[in-house]
C-alpha cells in the first residue's frame, strides 16, 4: 500500500514539474528579468544614493529578500493555478475517488509548488551574482528557511484554489494581501529604522520574519530572533496544512 501512494506521490509531481517546465518561457523566465530590474534600479540606481544598511551596501542587503520575494510568488502561484485547473477541468474528481490519502493529494501538489519555488530562486540568485558577490553566513539557515517558507506559501496557494470559484479569484490574494505583505516585509528597508509604534506592527507581518531569516542565512544579521522566525513558519505550516486537509477531506469547494 504504501508503495502504491509512493507511486501516486511522484505521479503528482512528475505532472507539476512537467506542467511549468513545458511553458518554462512564462514560468521561469519572467521572475528573472523581473528580478534583474530590481537589481539595476533598487540595488545599482537607488542603492548608490542610499549608501550602507546595517553595516552592508544595498544590493547586498536587500538581495535575500528578492530571491524570497520570487520564491514566495512562484511557489503560490503554481499551487494555486494547478490546482485550480484540475478543479475546473473537472480532473480533480480523479484525485477524489482515487484511493490515495488526502495528504499524498497535498504532498503531491505542495512539492510541485515547491520544486518551481526552488528552481526560480536559484534563477534569482544566479542572476543576482552578476550584480553582487554573495556570502553565505549560515548554510542550514538558508536551506531551512526557504524550504519552510516555500511550504508555507505552496499551501496558501492550495487553500486560495480550493475556495476559487474563477480565474480570477486566484489572483485576489496574490494583487490584494501577498503583494502588500511582502513589499511591507522587510525586503528593501531594515524594520529597525522605523518609529517603535510601526516597528510593532512589521512584526505581525509573517513575511518579515521570513525575509529576516533568510538575510540572515545570508548575511548574519537580522532584525528579529532566528528561533522565533523558525518557530512562525513551523506555526503556519501547522495551521495551513491542517486547514487544506480538512477542507479537502470535507470536500468544501471541491463538490459541486
Amino acid at each position: 500500500m504504501r508503495q502504491q501512494y509512493w507511486i501516486a506521490f511522484q505521479s503528482l509531481i512528475t505532472k507539476e514539474v512537467h506542467r511549468f517546465t513545458r511553458i518554462w518561457v512564462q514560468t521561469l523566465v519572467p521572475p528573472a528579468i523581473t528580478m534583474t530590474l530590481y537589481f539595476i534600479i533598487f540595488g545599482n540606481l537607488i542603492g548608490s544614493r542610499i549608501g550602507e544598511m546595517n553595516g552592508f551596501s544595498y544590493m547586498e542587503y536587500i538581495v535575500p529578500g528578492l530571491i524570497m520575494m520570487s520564491v514566495i510568488t512562484n511557489s503560490y502561484s503554481n499551487v494555486a493555478s494547478s490546482f485550480f485547473s484540475a478543479k475546473f477541468q473537472h480532473n480533480i474528481e480523479e484525485l477524489l475517488v482515487a484511493p490515495v490519502p488526502n495528504y499524498v493529494i497535498i504532498a503531491g501538489y505542495i512539492g510541485g509548488g515547491v520544486l518551481r519555488g526552488l528552481i526560480v530562486g536559484f534563477i534569482v540568485t544566479v542572476v543576482s551574482l552578476l550584480f553582487v558577490d554573495l556570502n553565505i553566513a549560515h548554510f542550514g539557515v538558508i536551506v531551512a528557511t526557504v524550504l519552510m517558507t516555500s511550504i508555507v506559501f505552496a499551501l496558501g496557494g492550495l487553500i486560495n484554489a480550493i475556495y476559487a470559484q474563477t480565474f480570477d479569484d486566484i489572483s485576489i490574494i496574490p494583487t490584494f494581501v501577498l503583494t502588500p505583505l511582502t513589499y511591507l516585509g522587510g525586503v528593501f528597508y531594515s524594520i529597525s529604522l522605523l518609529p517603535e509604534f510601526w516597528q510593532g506592527v512589521s512584526k505581525l507581518n509573517p513575511i518579515v520574519y521570513m525575509v529576516n531569516a533568510f538575510r540572515y542565512g545570508f548575511l548574519g544579521v537580522s532584525d528579529v530572533g532566528i528561533g522565533t522566525s523558525f518557530g512562525v513558519l513551523t506555526v503556519f505550516i501547522t495551521f495551513l496544512y491542517g486547514v487544506a486537509h480538512y477542507l479537502i477531506s470535507r470536500g468544501i469547494g471541491l463538490r459541486s
